[in-house]
């Protein structure tokens, strides 16, 4: 019985992982097709039932850590050399790549959480898990495509013998196509101006940015 009981488990976890590699195409197409219409899938999926929830797509957070780690792949296929090891810190980092990886999914998941967070502020709700989880997974969507612009033209960036303007005009460009479907997310949901949205926007990810610092410089002191 005990056997049987591990050969469904086995057969439930090769069928989950297999079936991501037609699944997280299909979300990359979703999201680049219409952002905001990802992100309203997303915000509709949440009131399905857990068994059938993100049926035909990968959920906000298992697309951004797959993300996460496909860039890290690419950025490793690149030799992208490690950062000097100034702490301790950085040297266990950077040593792993699970702690790599793993430190970079949470430092990406700070945007969609100030993101939730702010909107929840501007429409007077309370925040709590249940008002949380909807925005931060619609959020993760677009973090995820951020992430990858970011991670893959830092990766650039970091090869001597490539340009480095192909590098930051990847990232500039990842960044400028976020706060553009962020600025006019928030206009959608609160109501109000592209630019007021605009706004909004930039000042939720200049504070995620500086969340990640007051991280960071902690951890590069010890």
């Amino acid at each position: 019985m005990d056997l049987l009981k591990i050969l469904r488990s086995f057969e439930e976890f090769l069928f989950e992982a297999v079936s991501w590699l037609v699944f997280y195409p299909l979300t990359w197409w979703r999201i680049l097709r219409g952002p905001l219409a990802a992100m309203d899938y997303s915000d509709r999926e949440q009131s399905d039932s857990e068994e059938h929830r993100y049926d035909d797509a990968l959920s906000p957070p298992l697309f951004l850590l797959a993300t996460v780690v496909l860039a890290n792949l690419i950025g490793m296929a690149l030799h992208v050399p490690p950062p000097p090891e100034v702490s301790t810190v950085t040297r266990t980092l950077f040593a792993s790549q699970q702690n790599l990886i793993l430190f970079r999914s949470l430092a990406f998941s700070l945007i969609p959480l100030v993101a939730a967070v702010t909107l929840l502020r501007h429409e007077k709700k309370r925040i709590s898990r249940e008002t949380l989880r909807p925005p931060f997974y619609a959020q993760c969507y677009l973090a995820a495509v951020c992430a990858a612009f970011v991670s893959i033209g830092g990766s650039i960036f970091q090869r001597p013998e490539l340009p480095n303007v192909i590098g930051a005009a990847i990232m500039i460009g990842g960044t400028c196509w976020f706060l553009f479907m962020q600025s006019h997310w928030f206009a959608r949901r609160l109501n109000v101006s592209v630019g007021k949205g605009a706004r909004i926007a930039v000042l939720a990810l200049v504070r995620a940015l500086i969340y990640l610092q007051a991280i960071l410089i902690p951890i590069a002191l010890i």
